[in-house]
């Protein structure tokens, strides 16, 4: 089954007469990993730079156009054979397949009779250069003032929300991936390593597993760096005593996994660590509980926020509920998918099909320590199941682990 045709078909179904969308791929870059576009990904399953898919809709019919670089035969010894119209129809399910340069005479032909056009211009500050899709946008803006440009933000959002089966599978086996990085890990991390050399275990597992590119770039963080929520320099030099947090995301097929997990790196919790994290895995579970179809995001937020208020005034580390703001300042869930922050808002009702992520976390700057647990988890018609599932966190099988790898 060719899930991108089913897709482009939902998005056109949304477009009007005289609409139409051009989505253009990433561009090459000299001497480094190629990284796809995901909107264009998801519409073509093409992993290649330079393209551009243009949709139009024309009465009932959605007109489809796939743009791709023409192969020359000298530039082959440098880059290699460029893809074939033949490769690019089988595998997009595209039948109209041109070269970049019928690009502009295309584009030109359909124009009189366009109002509107979506495209992946995404969102750039005044004070920021033109990106590549707005600078092969804006002669539009002054030939044909009667188009207007829009990002396709809108549109693709609700299609890329809900999952479909191959979808969750590109999920699961970047979960499973990183998990089983987080376990070499476990068992690996000695103190006085320095953090780069578990992101290094990691990002090996990924590469042994045919998974090359991060989902986002991953946290390391010993000690007090773990009270840094976006933290990534990842070189320092872990001590004894301390724990590890660990916000790391394998990608398969440009899906990304969310996962963060917390060690003791001398082998088992002290009892103000376990105090923290038992009390951060037991909100966790709580919010995970509550997932359904129906409920928001927001309904999730508000009600980490008053757990982990509660748990934190019983325990002494706040005077009054709304303190905790001091050690919890970030939202508990996010969508997840091809973006790991995926489309979606933040006041969202959940669907059957949404993946998102749970991570509570408490935050102590003045102890030294972080804690916070993510997992990632599909929204089911019977509620919710966590992909996540098989990567420990019960403080019991963290030390059992760790223990076993110090002897």
């Amino acid at each position: 089954m060719n899930y991108t045709k089913a897709r482009r078909e939902s998005l056109g179904a949304s477009l009007q007469n005289g609409e139409a969308c051009i989505l253009f791929a990433n561009q090459a870059q000299n001497l480094r990993k190629f990284s796809q576009d995901n909107n264009f990904l998801y519409l073509t399953g093409l992993n290649i730079p330079n393209a551009i898919l243009l949709l139009i809709k024309n009465g009932d019919i959605v007109q489809e156009t796939l743009f791709i670089e023409r192969g020359i035969p000298e530039r082959e010894v440098w880059d290699g054979k460029k893809m074939t119209k033949d490769e690019a129809q089988e595998i997009s399910g595209i039948n109209g397949v041109l070269y970049l340069d019928e690009f502009d005479a295309t584009l030109s032909m359909w124009c009189p009779m366009l109002n509107k056009l979506y495209a992946n211009i995404g969102y750039v500050a005044l004070d920021q250069p033109l990106n590549y899709a707005l600078y092969k946008l804006e002669p539009i803006r002054s030939r044909y003032p009667q188009i207007q440009l829009a990002d396709i933000t809108p549109l693709i959002t609700p299609l890329r929300k809900v999952k479909d089966a191959w979808e969750i599978e590109q999920l699961q086996k970047a979960i499973d991936v990183t998990g089983e990085g987080i376990l070499d890990i476990f068992k690996q991390a000695r103190a006085q390593m320095y953090e780069y050399e578990l992101e290094a275990m990691l990002f090996y597992r990924m590469q042994r597993s045919g998974l090359h590119h991060w989902g986002f770039a991953p946290i390391i963080a010993s000690g007090i760096n773990a009270a840094t929520l976006h933290y990534g320099q990842n070189n320092c030099q872990i001590e004894q005593g301390q724990i590890v947090l660990m916000d790391v995301g394998a990608a398969c097929n440009n899906y990304s996994a969310d996962i963060t997990r917390c060690f003791p790196v001398s082998g088992r919790f002290s009892d103000r660590q376990r105090q923290i994290y038992q009390l951060v895995l037991d909100v966790q579970k709580e919010i995970i509980e509550m997932i359904e179809p129906g409920v928001t995001l927001m309904d999730l937020q508000i009600k980490t926020r008053e757990l982990l208020a509660e748990s934190a005034l019983a325990i002494g580390l706040i005077k009054d509920l709304d303190e905790i703001t001091k050690y919890y300042m970030h939202g508990v869930s996010h969508f997840l998918g091809m973006d790991t922050h995926d489309v979606g808002g933040r006041n969202a009702v959940l669907e059957v099909g949404n993946v998102i992520t749970v991570e509570p976390g408490i935050y102590i700057p003045e102890e030294n320590l972080g804690v916070r647990i993510e997992d990632d988890v599909l929204v089911t018609e019977e509620g919710h199941c966590v992909l996540s599932a098989n990567i420990p966190k019960e403080i019991s099988e963290i030390e059992e682990i760790r223990c076993a790898a110090l002897k």
